[in-house]
């Protein structure tokens, strides 16, 4: 794993309800499309044929995957589509039996061209090959895992085991939280100062900032959708959606037409303490309803966690500093995602990895160190935030019911962000030199409990909540 991922790699902006059973195959089904075209396959082909394995195929019915792969297929970009267009293009696919492609090409794609097969594939859970035919022959076959927060890996890439090249020199590698802290002692820099020297090898300043912005926004988006949206989520769980009622509650009768004046109404309210918990419950709740109706979310280091880092930094804005501006969110989402890239790199955000403290875990660990650091805390403190908002999630399990990435998911984001909130307040009334675990013990830990966990609860929906709660109940 390369010493550095980019906080744009960690924050993707894409389509609901998982990174890694929508946004994932979504990407790998358009990036095998675009092999074709480069080896000029793709005109002479006339057959698709998608294998889904492990979890994608025993969660994959919840999660949308076979929807993600219409429209990965279908050559459209899950950052920029129009949410409206999704369901006009999948009806159309279900409808005709056709995929169209760029440029006028259409071929058959039928219900039976995608086949659900429960056994694992070798290197990871998330398993999906692509046949491409021509009169019957094979002229094309590529196998791609979907590893969590919308990364894929090829197949042919992992086989070959190639080192990736450091053919890019950063001013901070960082593999371990240790080297991060040392960097920032040295230097006497902050998280975010760090992580910014780094992004700015790969990008301009302007650009950092441009990026980041439209991902708040996104955030800020979500949450307002979220809370203005009342009904049922889809998926047969008839799930009422809460954020509507909440937030009805807490914002006194006023209303609002845009994200941005929402904020700010929040801000110039006089929240009493016991709210404080609803507001965050209720940002947190928003962002993941909108998640679980194929709406358009961050990567928070995945979807199923999209809500957790955005409650906490709004949190932020609208009790801790009504002064705060584009500054602050950018130094959160700059620590935030150091924080996350440590876990990718020495453990796992994937649910089907490492069940859901892979998730939830890992995005209130996230969000507790940029709270922190937002908050006048030390690097080791933010350090401390982090580890102790994983410690208290270690060994939680992904049993979503129905493999609907709603019961228990879109609730745990609500409480992932209030510990998140919580862990922060621990760590500044703390002397770091007093802690006994240090974050790389914890996320060595958080890997060895993924590995020993049964695999039935590692998004898989053969256990726990998944079996002991059926449709039938809801």
């Amino acid at each position: 794993m390369s010493q550095f991922i980019s906080v744009f790699d960690m924050f993707k902006i894409g389509v609901g309800p998982s990174s890694s059973h929508t946004l994932g195959p979504w990407k790998a089904a358009s990036s095998w499309i675009q092999q074709l075209r480069d080896c000029q396959k793709l005109e002479t082909l006339d057959e698709i044929r998608v294998d889904l394995y492990g979890s994608l195929s025993l969660t994959g019915k919840g999660h949308a995957t076979d929807l993600a792969i219409l429209l990965g297929l279908s050559e459209v970009d899950p950052e920029f589509i129009p949410i409206e267009d999704i369901f006009i293009i999948v009806h159309r696919i279900n409808i005709q039996e056709q995929i169209y492609f760029k440029g006028g090409k259409k071929i058959p794609f039928l219900k039976e061209s995608i086949t659900f097969n429960k056994e694992f594939l070798p290197f990871h859970p998330n398993g999906i090959t692509f046949r491409g035919l021509r009169n019957g022959e094979e002229i094309s076959m590529e196998t791609f895992y979907s590893i969590g927060g919308g990364f894929i890996v090829q197949e042919k890439d992992v086989l070959e085991k190639q080192a990736e090249p450091d053919d890019i020199l950063f001013p901070y590698p960082i593999r371990k939280a240790i080297e991060l802290e040392s960097y920032c002692e040295n230097e006497n820099l902050s998280i975010s100062t760090i992580v910014y020297k780094n992004e700015l090898v790969l990008k301009t300043a302007d650009k950092i900032d441009f990026e980041l912005n439209r991902i708040w926004q996104v955030m800020l988006e979500s949450m307002y959708l979220g809370c203005h949206t009342e009904g049922e989520l889809p998926g047969g769980l008839h799930v009422k959606r809460r954020a509507f009622d909440i937030h009805t509650k807490l914002i006194k009768g006023t209303s609002h037409t845009n994200p941005e004046d929402w904020m700010t109404a929040i801000r110039s309210t006089n929240v009493k303490f016991r709210e404080i918990l609803k507001w965050v419950s209720c940002f947190a709740l928003s962002v993941n309803e909108v998640n679980a109706s194929l709406g358009r979310v961050v990567t928070a280091p995945t979807n199923g966690s999209a809500g957790v880092i955005p409650a906490v930094l709004m949190y932020y804005l609208v009790i801790e500093n009504h002064d705060a501006d584009f500054e602050h969110i950018k130094k959160f989402l700059l620590t935030a995602g150091e924080i996350g890239s440590l876990f990718k790199k020495n453990a796992t955000i994937s649910a089907a990895m490492g069940g859901c403290q892979a998730e939830i875990g890992v995005s209130s660990s996230m969000a507790a160190a940029a709270l922190t650091e937002l908050l006048g805390g030390s690097v080791a403190q933010c350090l401390v935030a982090a580890e102790i908002a994983m410690e208290h999630h270690l060994g939680l399990t992904c049993d979503p019911i129905g493999g609907l990435v709603q019961i228990p998911c879109i609730e745990r984001n609500a409480m992932g962000a209030i510990k998140a909130i919580n862990a922060a307040e621990m760590a500044l009334d703390v002397n770091p030199k007093d802690v006994k675990v240090p974050l790389d013990k914890v996320i060595h830990t958080m890997w060895e409990t993924a590995k020993d966990m049964n695999k039935k609860y590692k998004e898989t929906s053969e256990g726990g909540l998944a079996i002991n709660v059926g449709l039938a109940d809801c």
